[in-house]
């Protein structure tokens, strides 16, 4: 596996190296460089330090796994492939993707999922150990967004406005919502043994990946919030 150590190279030169690699590579001393592997779709990356904004942006199925933090915009449409922070994320985590899967260990920021969409028989997924910021899933039009609260102090799993302007997918939060507003446009529920069948998949790779105990995410009430069929932003999405 070749190392690329970004110490002094502008993301223009970073990424015109990670191109011409063929096979898996690893990033070390990275700081700051945007848009890292952004359309790739032929590589494992392993990234040290803190990738900038759009890290993944558009990827097309590739697997990357940063060993920190990174910042806005992980996974900006992305088509396919997973991308896995051992860390937080900043906001937008996850914009307009129709595709792929992005693991979260810890929190992220504001407007995870915004305008987040399935395409075709692509389902994409947000799983997040942590928080997430105010407006997570706002115009959620598709796929799947997974907040599990953990090391959250007590703290409300989101943030205020959450799925504002849904109108398709789900959203699945590890606690019992008890004093969170949601628009009246969503359906609030408590998830029942089929909701989290649907999601097993995602908790065992998030436990994989971040070495939890599958029982012990298990052991706390989850609620799934859904769109009302009735929900007038769909028809901005979903042609006639």
């Amino acid at each position: 596996m070749m190392n690329i150590n970004a110490t002094g190279l502008d993301y223009r030169e970073l990424n015109e190296t990670l191109r011409q690699v063929h096979g898996n590579c690893t990033i070390t001393d990275c700081l700051g460089q945007r848009f890292i592997a952004a359309g790739i779709s032929d590589k494992t990356l392993k990234i040290s330090g803190i990738p900038g904004n759009a890290l993944g942006a558009y990827l097309n199925g590739a697997k990357i796994e940063v060993m920190g933090n990174a910042q806005d915009a992980v996974g900006d449409t992305m088509n396919d492939g997973t991308i896995v922070i051992h860390g937080n994320v900043g906001d937008a985590v996850g914009y307009a993707m129709r595709g792929g899967r992005i693991y979260v260990q810890g929190d992220a920021g504001y407007r995870s999922g915004i305008h987040m969409k399935a395409y075709k028989d692509k389902q994409p997924a947000i799983i997040i150990g942590g928080r997430a910021g105010s407006f997570l899933g706002e115009y959620q039009a598709g796929g799947t967004i997974i907040v599990l609260g953990l090391n959250s102090d007590d703290k409300p799993i989101v943030g205020n406005f959450p799925s504002t302007g849904m109108h398709g997918g789900k959203m699945y939060l590890r606690s019992d919502c008890k004093g969170i507003h949601f628009p009246h446009q969503v359906h609030v529920r408590p998830a029942d043994e089929e909701d989290i069948k649907d999601i097993s998949h995602y908790l065992r790779r998030f436990c994989f990946y971040f070495g939890h105990d599958l029982n012990e995410l298990l052991d706390h009430p989850f609620t799934v919030v859904t769109p009302d069929s009735s929900n007038p932003y769909r028809q901005m999405y979903v042609a006639n």
